[in-house]
């Protein structure tokens, strides 16, 4: 379920543009962080705190975002999801490394957590083009949802068409530790995990027990 709401607003993001885009794209980001924390096993006090101050902080956002219009309301928003996303990463990594078994919800977990990762170095490309000085991209290019999001998951990816570069030494910053941790993410969990599937993982102290 948190793989296919990746995939949607993966999709509303490319297709649409603005205002409604961003509203869409933070209500599936919503629906995953509560779908993550529902399935991450953590304390019922702890996991129902955290869903009740990110889902208050979220319709802060976006009632702000609705009702303030600018470049630093825009960016300020953006970071605010990058935040939550990246805890929704931490929390599903988590998730995964406890499967006793490699199985494929523990693939798709991975996966997604690899697509959140992407879509946190979008929200952190929007913020550094709203907040900075200036055209975020060279050649007078648009810094807009669809570009930005085409350019962070090209980056991630290492594909490196060129067509799009950053203009400003935070955006090129950004673009370097993007493809590094797209690049350290598949290598070190995602094969990893494909090379065990379905095999039962050691636990530490399986060895003293034995």
């Amino acid at each position: 379920m948190v793989f296919a709401l990746l995939l949607a607003s993966f999709v509303v993001a490319g297709m649409l543009d603005g205002l409604l885009a961003r509203l869409i794209t933070l209500l599936f980001y919503v629906g995953v962080l509560v779908l993550a924390l529902r399935f991450a096993r953590l304390p019922i006090g702890t996991a129902r705190w955290l869903r009740r101050a990110l889902l208050a902080g979220s319709v802060l956002i976006a009632v702000l975002v609705l009702v303030l219009h600018g470049r630093v309301i825009e960016g300020i928003a953006a970071l605010w999801t990058a935040g939550f996303l990246l805890l929704t990463v931490f929390v599903v990594v988590g998730r995964v490394l406890r499967h006793p078994v490699v199985t494929m919800q523990t693939i798709f977990g991975a996966l997604s957590a690899y697509l959140m990762v992407g879509f946190v170095f979008v929200a952190l490309f929007t913020a550094a083009a709203r907040l900075g000085p200036g055209q975020f991209f060279t050649g007078d290019e648009t810094a807009d949802g669809d570009s930005i999001q085409y350019f962070a998951f090209v980056t991630l990816t290492t594909t490196g068409y060129g067509d799009l570069t950053p203009a400003t030494a935070p955006g090129r910053s950004l673009a370097v530790l993007d493809a590094l941790c797209g690049q350290i993410f598949l290598v070190t969990l995602v094969a990893r995990l494909v090379s065990v599937f379905g095999v039962e993982r050691r636990r530490p102290g399986d060895d003293a027990a034995a």
